[in-house]
């Protein structure tokens, strides 16, 4: 697993990650209360990139980063 500490090097690298093969990829995010901060994770089974910011900032991130990657599954099953 890799832990990625810039949100530009994590945002770019897990979309390459879902591009590369959207049928095996994998997105989760999930906010942990006890630590205040949102953990998001993208694999393949082979290859893992995990994120945790623990500003707001992080968390609007964090939801701009879903939609774009909700956006590429919604076009990638119209084909």
């Amino acid at each position: 697993m890799v832990n990625i500490v810039s949100w530009d090097d994590f945002s770019k690298k897990a979309e390459e990650l879902y591009l590369s093969d959207p049928e095996k990829a994998r997105f989760t995010m999930k906010f942990r209360e006890e630590e205040g901060a949102v953990v998001l994770k993208m694999t393949d089974d082979t290859t893992c990139l995990k994120y945790r910011g623990t500003t707001s900032r992080d968390v609007k991130r964090a939801e701009k980063f879903s939609s774009l990657i909700m956006k590429h599954m919604a076009s990638s099953s119209e084909r």
